[in-house]
């Protein structure tokens, strides 16, 4: 687990950084020669090398990353990182006020997606393409603390020749992974870097306890997010009378009523309303819930009815659902009110460029349209699914609108909508 040891600096209190630079310079040319080395690497290091010597990446002439900023604000919306950006940032503000470093936070394949320091220490970075975009992963630039601290899954300070392409020896890096406490995956790295002159034993220490506090942040909304979906359940489950529980998409246990207690069942990787099957619980049936799932065991011989969705346009919008165990209701934004009653109208789906067009009025608008449909896909899970984007099948939907149709979410401008106004009300 990231962050279970103690991290190890890459120079030691009272270590000459000049003289050690000088050694690992001497290391590093004998590695790559294949020589004899008058020191071993620290086995983070070694480990590193050897990793990258066997995919047959030259430490002496490598192209600079690979740069793709066309679905940057979508990777950001997605990555799990962005609440806790600002306790990152404030965490760690105290590292790159002198203008010596960069911070850097990168997704879990590597990929720069926030960045701040002064504008001489950002100039120096873009000379080395350490830019937002940037595929920064071990396999793309060699040993950094970012890629290596994604593959080790552990804290690591990479010194100077550390660096597995010679370009990068002026640097020092610090960095340490991120854990999405709900799945134990790692969803992204923190780093500090610098010029190799201002590398310090309590860097990595620090990066790391930031990376810690992050997880505890992220395991903090957690809960939340569990209080909020035990609060729909709760009333389902008490008029059920039967065995069922409440889950999250993560199958993470919000409520559970007259079944021995889990803290987490294993739902399928693709789970939709319906029967499906278990392995803690066997036959169940699925029936979304506002930010998960209403999990019920049933015998073999039990139907399987559907769940019916009624979008209310009429006055502030909002959505309800009904299933075999009870229905839930909540208000959603005049956004998402805009999305469902275009995939309503159009029950064979829309692609993300449709979408566009439908709320814009503009194609090219893809990477807007996909991270609202991200958000909206985690608040209504199950109901809606992707590629096209559409109502789950099982979803019975209904929308209703106002007597008049001029009042048809009167303050959207989406070209869709404006075509709406003009049918018919139910």
């Amino acid at each position: 687990m990231a962050g279970a040891s103690t991290p190890e600096p890459a120079v030691a209190v009272g270590d000459d950084p000049r003289r050690y630079a000088m050694l690992l310079s001497e290391v590093y040319d004998a590695t790559m020669a294949g020589g004899r080395s008058p020191a071993k690497p620290r086995p983070v290091i070694a480990e590193s090398w050897n990793r990258l010597l066997d995919s047959g990446i030259d430490p002496e002439h490598h192209d600079p990353p690979d740069i793709d900023r066309s679905g940057l604000d979508l990777l950001r919306q997605s990555s799990g990182l962005l609440t806790v950006l600002e306790d990152i940032t404030r965490g760690l503000e105290s590292v790159i006020a002198d203008g010596s470093n960069i911070l850097v936070v990168a997704d879990a394949r590597g990929r720069v997606l926030w960045r701040s320091g002064t504008p001489r220490v950002l100039g120096n970075a873009d000379r080395l393409g350490f830019v937002e975009g940037a595929d920064w992963g071990e396999s793309a630039v060699g040993t950094n603390a970012i890629g290596t601290a994604l593959v080790s899954r552990r804290a690591v300070q990479i010194f100077s020749a550390e660096h597995f392409l010679r370009s990068h020896h002026a640097w020092t890096c610090a960095g340490a992974p991120i854990q999405d406490p709900r799945t134990g995956h790692v969803i992204g790295a923190v780093d500090v870097s610098g010029p190799a002159s201002t590398v310090h034993p309590t860097t990595i220490a620090l990066v790391d306890l930031v990376a810690r506090l992050a997880e505890s942040q992220l395991r903090e909304a957690h809960t939340r997010t569990l209080d909020r979906l035990r609060a729909v359940a709760a009333p389902m489950l008490a008029r059920l009378g039967s065995p069922a529980l409440a889950v999250d998409p993560e199958g993470w246990v919000a409520a559970v009523d007259s079944m021995p207690p889990h803290n987490r069942i294993m739902l399928p990787q693709k789970a939709g309303p319906g029967r499906t099957w278990i392995p803690a619980l066997g036959a169940c049936e699925l029936e979304p819930l506002s930010g998960g799932w209403l999990v019920r065991p049933v015998r073999s011989e039990d139907g399987t009815a559907a769940s019916d969705l009624t979008v209310d346009l009429r006055h502030q919008p909002a959505l309800e659902l009904s299933g075999p165990s009870g229905s839930w209701r909540q208000d959603i934004s005049p956004r998402h009110a805009e999305i469902l009653l275009v995939l309503a109208t159009h029950r064979g789906g829309r692609t993300a460029p449709e979408l566009a067009a439908d709320l814009y009025g503009d194609r090219s608008r893809v990477v807007t349209v996909r991270a609202e449909m991200s958000r909206l896909r985690k608040q209504l899970v199950g109901i809606i699914e992707a590629q096209p984007y559409r109502f789950a099948e099982g979803i019975g939907v209904r929308v209703r609108r106002p007597a008049d149709p001029a009042a048809l979410l009167p303050s959207s401008t989406a070209p869709a909508i404006h075509a709406a106004r003009g049918q018919v009300a139910t």
